[in-house]
């Protein structure tokens, strides 16, 4: 009877050890890019290929030259300013619009949340030609304007899906109280709902702001000039002295910067992130 536990005890520390084990190479593998970019960043030369896991000499100067760059803090701003523009017309947008969609019963209600759905797995390339003659009819080409309306494209149909999944998961009881109070339907909504809200709001916000943050297609085509251009965007356009030289450690040094910003956030919502994305998951 002890062998037959002690056995069963070994297989189930062999289990957890094999688990944390597999975690730790999916881990390895995803973080080692990041690290890599940092490593290099502070390479210049032509210690910049140079396959040691660490420099033997920090250098700053990459750094220097990205802060030097007017164009690349240009482009850097522009995306603050866009994806934070997207991210709040977005959360306008889709909490209005969930709210019914989530707590009402209307003919052709699953029908648009299929439809948000399914537009998330569109390509971009499949309404590039569309958006573009819209942005050309608005007269808005080669502004942030233009960059907020095509990105909000991509990140309405899934902030739409989770803000009503996540209104689902809110007990009828509470807003069958606040009615009984002789609450109106807006009072329900920014004043019961958006407190309670906060995790979805959070979670899909961030996720909506990543997704304008890191865009690079809609901004490659909607955008001509150096001040409308968004940091992906300056990023692939970095050239060195001459056509064939190609600067590594500016590339690196830039894409450390622009990530950074984006770990940082993810980092401080990490709580609310998780709760947003579970919510709903059960109920509803």
């Amino acid at each position: 009877m002890i062998k037959a536990e002690n056995k069963w005890k070994y297989k189930r520390l062999l289990k957890n050890v094999a688990f944390a084990g597999v975690c730790l190479i999916v881990a390895a593998c995803c973080l080692f890019p990041f690290y890599w970019a940092v490593v290099s960043s502070f390479r210049d030369g032509a210690n910049i290929f140079s396959t040691d896991l660490w420099p033997t000499h920090l250098s700053f100067e990459n750094y220097k030259t990205v802060f030097k760059d007017k164009t690349f803090l240009c482009s850097f701003w522009n995306s603050a300013a866009v994806a934070t523009m997207t991210a709040f017309l977005t959360l306008a947008v889709c909490l209005f619009a969930a709210y019914p969609l989530a707590r009402h019963r209307f003919p052709g209600r699953k029908r648009v949340l299929m439809i948000a759905l399914g537009v998330t797995t569109l390509p971009q390339v499949a309404v590039l030609s569309g958006m573009f003659e819209l942005i050309r009819v608005l007269d808005i080409y080669n502004e942030k304007a233009a960059l907020v309306l095509s990105y909000m494209i991509i990140t309405v149909p899934f902030t739409l899906w989770t803000m009503s999944n996540f209104m689902k998961s809110i007990p009828k009881e509470i807003e069958e109280a606040a009615i009984m109070d002789g609450a109106s339907q807006r009072v329900i909504l920014t004043k019961v709902f958006l407190p309670i809200l906060g995790p979805a709001i959070v979670t899909t916000g961030l996720l909506a702001f990543i997704a304008a943050w890191n865009e690079f297609l809609f901004a490659l085509t909607f955008t001509l000039t150096n001040q409308a251009r968004t940091v992906p965007v300056s990023l692939a356009l970095f050239s060195g002295a001459s056509q064939h030289e190609v600067p590594y450690g500016l590339i690196m040094a830039a894409s450390v910067l622009v990530t950074l910003p984006l770990v940082m956030l993810v980092v401080i919502f990490q709580r609310r992130i998780i709760s947003g994305l579970t919510a709903g998951s059960v109920k509803g």
